[in-house]
This record gives C-alpha cells, structure tokens and sequence, in this order.
C-alpha cells in the first residue's frame, strides 16, 4: 500500500476532510482556501518547470486572464459565471498555445525573458484597459452559483477547492506515470537524446505549456469569485516569482513538493507577522537556508534521507 503511488493522494485527501473541524476559526479556513488554491497552480507549473524542464517567469498572466475574465464578462455582459470561468480557461489555453511554439525555439536565459515579456504584457493591459477592467484599482467580482447554491462564505468554498486539489493531483499522478509524462521526462534530461528516440519536443513542450496555463487561469477565475475582488496585481511579476519559488522550495518534479511548498510559502507571510518590520528579512533568510541546505526541494531531499535512512 505504501508504495502506491496513490499512498500520498490517499493521505492528501484524508487531511482535506478532516481539516475544517479541527481549525479553530475562519481565519485559519481562509487559509487553507488560498493554500489549495496556490497548490493546484503550482501543480500545472512544476509539470511544466519541474519535470518538462522550461522556465515560466510570467504564469501570473494567465492567472490574471481567467481572474479577468470572471470578472468582466459576467459584470459587463451578463454572463454565468461558470461559462465566463470556461470561457476564460479556452482563451488562455489558445493564447499559449499561439505563443509557445515561438517562445520555445528559444532556450535558457532567453526563454526565461520571453515568458517574463508574455507576463507583463498581460499586467500591462488589464492596468490600462480601465473601462473594462477598472484600471490599477481593480474592479468587484459577481458571487459564483454552483448547482443552485451560492457560493459566498468560506465552507463551501473550501469544499470546493478541495475537490479541484484532489482531482489535480490525481490527474498530475497519471499524467506523469503515462506515455506523455515519461516524453516529459526525456526531454527534460537531453532534447537530443530524445528527438532521437523519435519524441516530438515542440509538440511536448507546446502541450505541457498548455495544461499549466489553462489550470492557471481555472485557478484565477476561482480566486476572483472566492476573494469577490480582482486587481491587476494578481497579473504581477512578483506574484509569477512567489508561484515558481513555490515549486523550487517544495521540490521540481515532485508532485507533493508542489503541495508543500504552496502550503510553506502561503502561510510564512502569515506566521512571520510576529517580526514587525523584519518579516522580510526572516521571510528572504528562511528561503536562502532552504537553498543551500535543500538545493532539490523540501520533499526530494527529506524523502531521500529517509530512504536512505531506512
């Protein structure tokens, strides 16, 4: 049983049913909202960063494109919010892939650069775009219906992202253990190596790049309906860097590093509040310790110790 690979999805879910009647009150339910809501964005990123092996610095343009769009189209144009949602998820989904096959003749550092320029393009326009988007300050975002009930308090949408974290992480299990993650896999150890064994490497990338955009803007869309609020912050280059970080901290390729690092890195802001005026310092010290001490993740490098050790 252990060494299924659904052992961890097995305990994932049981920690997600047990864990809003054991958290003390609404604050901390908040919580876990936003941790699952960042894990299952970073889910799509670390296949995309962790086991296909290319950079992304500027995913939080997608996040803001499916925010956006459940914002705008059921405010301006009377949408249903689960239609602006699909809607939002199709358009990112058909922006990457009009953008991937250019961006990813590139490699290294210019990869990195083109990903950055694709994000803050988005930013760039959801800023300047004020009659539609309300402009720096944002704009508010209808409550979201979901089979004739109204989401509007933090039980049910915990439930909610529950469910889409569960589900995510059972897709990302398969998809790594099929043909399709093994091709990732390859390409990402040597691109040579594999177009020789007959992998199409654009092809991968392009998909891979794809998936991770689309699970980005699902997870924007939901977080707009959630916060009932959207700016273009959520669109930032600082927001794309806390979202790679995450995968770092947790561990590339590591399906529950993902998990643990969105977990880490949404709740230390909260915890670091204590140091008033230093939460920064401490925050950018604990992140420099998990690098040097942990250069291949939080999950990689425990679980090997402790094969090791067994």
């Amino acid at each position: 049983m252990k060494n299924s690979p659904y052992f961890g999805l097995y305990i994932v879910i049981a920690i997600l049913l047990v864990l809003p009647f054991i958290l003390p009150n609404s604050f901390y339910l908040d919580l876990a909202v936003r941790m699952a809501i960042n894990a299952v964005i970073v889910l799509g990123l670390n296949l995309l960063i962790g086991f296909a092996g290319q950079i992304s610095l500027g995913h939080a343009g997608f996040l803001g494109i499916g925010a956006y769009a459940s914002a705008v189209l059921p405010t301006h144009f009377g949408w249903n919010p689960l239609l602006a949602m699909g809607v939002g998820a199709v358009t990112t989904g058909l922006l990457a892939l009009l953008v991937a096959r250019p961006i990813f003749k590139l490699k290294g550092h210019y990869l990195a650069m083109a990903t950055l320029g694709l994000g803050i393009i988005t930013n760039i326009a959801l800023r300047n775009e004020a009659q539609w988007t309300g402009g720096p300050d944002g704009m508010a975002v209808p409550a979201m219906g979901l089979f004739g009930f109204e989401l509007n308090s933090d039980k049910p949408w915990y439930w909610v992202v529950a469910l889409m974290l569960s589900l995510s992480v059972w897709a990302s299990l398969n998809l790594i253990d099929s043909p399709f993650g093994r091709a990732l896999r390859a390409l990402h150890g040597s691109e040579v190596a594999s177009q020789g064994v007959g992998v199409d490497v654009v092809r991968y990338k392009v998909a891979i790049f794809v998936l991770s955009a689309v699970f980005a803007s699902l997870m924007g869309s939901v977080t707009a309906h959630y916060v009932g609020f959207v700016s273009p912050n959520v669109a930032d280059f600082f927001h794309s860097i806390e979202l790679v970080t995450m995968v770092v901290i947790g561990g590339m390729a590591s399906v529950y590093g993902s998990l643990v690092g969105a977990v880490l890195l949404t709740a230390l802001p909260q915890a670091l509040a204590t140091f008033e005026g230093w939460e920064t310092v401490v925050f950018g010290c604990i992140l420099m310790g998990c690098m040097i001490f942990m250069p291949k993740g939080l999950v990689p490098t425990l679980a090997a110790k402790f094969v090791k050790g067994k």
